[in-house]
């Protein structure tokens, strides 16, 4: 999974990886020269006392010092535009794919580890690009290329740097393979923290009412606590990491010390390649030290490589179409034919065989129990999600089959839950025509009886509005939600339940201004109050996920027990009759 995110999203940049490879191998070219040169001034300069070979070799030395650290630089520069392009671009395809996605699909993943794989997941991708182009290009050159000219300043001394290598290969290896378990534990504790946060939020209120601070403190502690002994336990091997490489490069390079003075005094080597031994050696353990640092970071990189892959690799259930129809007719019919709708692994279905039609300049209300199937089936016009049988047609079109943006151009959609977006009210109300100008607002407005609320405002239509609109109160949140679908002058319109949070007054003035307002529009109306839809051209009972009764408010109460129930439930026989 690693590599084909890499291969995929790096493709883009294979131009700037290829400098950065050029500069590494400048800098570590030049790097390795050097203990060359510093063993001929000590053995050729200072032994000598030849103090102008001394300066021209020590010059030379800090030309190519010059050359390395600017070489090095440069790799710096386009490793980290390299990989922060690489992990906008990633970021980017997963946003993409969320928005793709169906209700289902976000329910499968979740919207705390969505944000998580969005974030945290591609930090660790990044990283990984990151130290790759800035340490890991050059670490086996310089491992190769150290080995090469060790050996040929002492092979007497080379059973070393294989004891040495071997020593901090295994050392280092114990350690990651401890890890690896480690990391992906690290990030499904992060997603669980951030699951249980995002419900502490969202839910204050409720938790208040409820009184249950101290049992939510206490669920936070436990995913901060988990997630705190998860990194220590990663922590603590990477800080056993560091003290082991140094002890075994002391260790090196004592040993090339002791037994490199016998060779010395035996005059098998000279002081100056003696010297030069020992830093090439230093060279090959920092390569390898590398080399781990990468095998150290991989592991978790590949964690949140397949995090990430599950969600670019998860197709959405609703599937645009192939050859989608990009015109309709203006008449805005909305019909459902059999409809049936079945959750996976589910025993019954939500929705079966559920037939009605939705006719232009007329209003359709739909009404039923809790769980009935109401949100369920307006949900298939939008196409949050897909009719496992049946189909949903608009103009007699299968939506299905019709553009998406064309679909969704057609439709106002004022959902259960209103959602405003941080921003302005104007900026709310424009969302679904952005070129909507100020007169337009305010005549919404006045038809969602939010007009008044909004002028006493002190910026009005320029007033703050807080992510979700929770500076508002759930009632203004609903007409807000309400004049914004208003604004866009869809020719279907769709309330979910969107009356709910208004008094009795102030229902019955919107339900007044609306049909005027949609006089031409065909609209479907979700509510639980028979009071909301009694007016209505057609009202659709629903039981179970079954129509029980199709026909005006009369009509029902004559010929359908189940609204008769929920009449009653509601008002006395009297009101009722």
């Amino acid at each position: 999974m690693l590599f084909r995110i890499l291969r995929t999203y790096l493709k883009p940049y294979w131009g700037q990886v290829g400098i950065v490879v050029v500069l590494q191998l400048i800098a570590t070219v030049a790097s390795l020269y050097l203990p060359n040169l510093n063993a001929k001034i000590i053995d050729e300069g200072i032994v000598l006392n030849d103090v102008g070979y001394i300066w021209r070799t020590g010059a030379l030395m800090l030309a190519i010092s010059a050359v390395q650290i600017a070489a090095q630089i440069g790799a710096v520069y386009y490793g980290a535009q390299t990989a922060m392009s690489f992990g906008r671009d990633l970021r980017g395809a997963i946003f993409d794919k969320a928005l793709s996605f169906s209700a289902r699909e976000v329910a499968g993943f979740g919207a705390p580890s969505l944000i998580t794989r969005n974030t945290n997941d591609v930090q660790q991708i990044q990283q990984l690009v990151l130290m790759t182009a800035v340490m890991i290009v050059g670490a086996p050159i310089t491992m190769v290329g150290g080995i090469v000219l060790a050996l040929r300043e002492d092979i007497g001394l080379s059973w070393l740097i294989g004891v040495a290598v071997g020593l901090l290969g295994v050392s280092i290896g114990i350690l990651i393979v401890q890890m690896t378990p480690l990391f992906k534990d690290q990030q499904t504790r992060i997603d669980t923290l951030n699951r249980v946060l995002r419900e502490q939020i969202s839910g204050l209120r409720v938790i208040r009412a409820f009184v249950r601070e101290p049992h939510e403190a206490e669920r936070f502690r436990r995913a901060n606590v988990e997630l705190t002994d998860t990194a220590t336990r990663v922590g603590r091997r990477m800080m056993t990491m560091f003290p082991t490489v140094m002890l075994i490069m002391n260790l090196s390079t004592v040993g090339v010390m002791w037994f490199g003075a016998f060779r010395v005094a035996e005059g098998n080597i000279q002081v100056g390649q003696l010297m030069a031994f020992v830093q090439y050696l230093m060279q090959i353990l920092m390569s390898v030290m590398m080399s781990t640092i990468m095998l150290m970071i991989a592991p978790r990189a590949a964690v949140s490589a397949g995090r990430i892959a599950e969600v670019l690799d998860t197709s959405s259930s609703v599937v645009p179409p192939a050859h989608p129809v990009t015109t309709l007719s203006r008449e805005g019919e909305l019909t459902f034919e059999n409809v049936g709708v079945t959750s996976p692994g589910a025993e019954q279905p939500v929705l079966s065989h559920v037939s009605f039609t939705v006719s232009p300049g007329r209003t359709t209300a739909i009404i039923g129990s809790t769980g009935s199937g109401k949100t369920t089936l307006i949900s298939l016009i939008p196409r949050l999600f897909d009719a496992t049988s049946g189909r949903v047609l608009v103009d007699g079109v299968d939506v299905r089959e019709v553009d998406q943006d064309l679909l969704w151009s057609r439709i106002g959609l004022v959902p259960q839950k209103p959602y405003l977006f941080s921003g302005t009210i104007a900026s709310n109300l424009r969302y679904g025509k952005p070129d909507a100008t100020d007169d337009e607002l305010w005549a919404a407005l006045e038809t969602a009886q939010a007009a008044e609320f909004v002028r006493a405002m002190p910026d009005q239509l320029n007033a703050g509005i807080a992510q979700g609109g929770t500076n508002v109160s759930g009632g203004q949140r609903q007409r807000l939600s309400i004049a914004r679908a208003l604004v866009k002058k869809p020719d279907i319109h769709v309330f979910d339940d969107s009356f709910s949070a208004l008094d009795v007054t102030t229902d019955a003035r919107l339900r007044a201004a609306l049909v005027a307002e949609t006089r031409r529009a065909a609209v479907l109306i979700v509510a639980q109050r028979v009071s909301t839809i009694r007016h209505a051209d057609q009202i659709v009972v629903l039981d179970d996920g079954h129509v029980e009764g199709i026909g005006n408010h009369e009509h029902l109460m004559a010929t359908c027990p189940t609204y008769v129930e929920i009449v009653e439930s509601q008002f006395n026989a009297e009101v009722a009759a």
